[in-house]
């Protein structure tokens, strides 16, 4: 099977985990995976370590925040 023939999949952003890989999150902002790392060392977009390998996480909440999309609802 060739890069060609996979079919990028569209993601609805409400069918996003709460947790985000750094490779989901390099695709949502269209940046590489070494700029999010980068991102997270600056504090722009903090992490959270999983496992003893200390693999990183972002929460869906500041990716979209990074986005512009606002995900706190209003309540009356």
């Amino acid at each position: 099977m060739s890069d060609d023939s996979k079919s990028k999949k569209k993601v609805s952003l409400d069918d996003l985990p709460d947790l985000l890989t750094v490779r989901e999150v390099a695709e949502l902002l269209r940046v590489s995976p070494l700029t999010v790392k980068r991102w997270g060392k600056k504090g722009k977009l903090p992490a959270i370590r999983i496992n003893s390998r200390g693999d990183r996480r972002y929460r869906k909440e500041v990716v979209l925040r990074l986005l512009g999309i606002d995900t706190q609802k209003e309540e009356y």
